[in-house]
């Protein structure tokens, strides 16, 4: 079962230093929100993505754009819920105008949004996805 303790609250430099790791782990970042209905509705694939890379060189990172006052009322009870095992951070970044361009220039702002890089390959995709299309994305070159 979730515990509080498993949402990592973090600053925008936390999340922009691991856009910048180098190494041989491909990672899935899916920013979400609990009043999102296609990003709760996504939500599962990325949970069974989780738990199909077990072991393997792939890091799923839920990161929750809902705001920090709602981490007791609304974040904690919905994890717990849903059952989701994902990391998941919650980002502590008042002004996204400052940081939605740092993580792509392609990102309008709305949600469901991905990120999925492994080295310096990044792709970005401000869409909701299905288990096929997301295992057909990181299959991709």
């Amino acid at each position: 079962m979730v515990q509080a303790q498993q949402v990592l609250k973090i600053k925008f430099d936390k999340l922009d230093s691991l856009l910048h790791t180098n190494n041989d782990t491909t990672y899935v970042i899916n920013f979400w929100a609990t009043w999102c209905k296609p990003c709760v509705e996504e939500l599962p694939f990325f949970e069974k993505l989780n738990t199909a890379s077990l072991g393997k060189k792939t890091k799923v990172i839920l990161i929750t754009l809902d705001m920090s006052k709602e981490y007791n009322s609304a974040l904690i009870p919905f994890l717990k819920k849903n059952h989701i095992q994902s990391c998941v951070w919650m980002l502590d970044a008042v002004h996204a105008n400052d940081w939605i361009d740092k993580v792509s220039d392609a990102w309008s702002g709305a949600i469901p949004a991905t990120l999925i890089y492994a080295s310096k390959r990044k792709r970005f995709f401000e869409k909701s996805f299905t288990y096929p299309e997301l295992i057909d994305t990181l299959k991709q070159p």
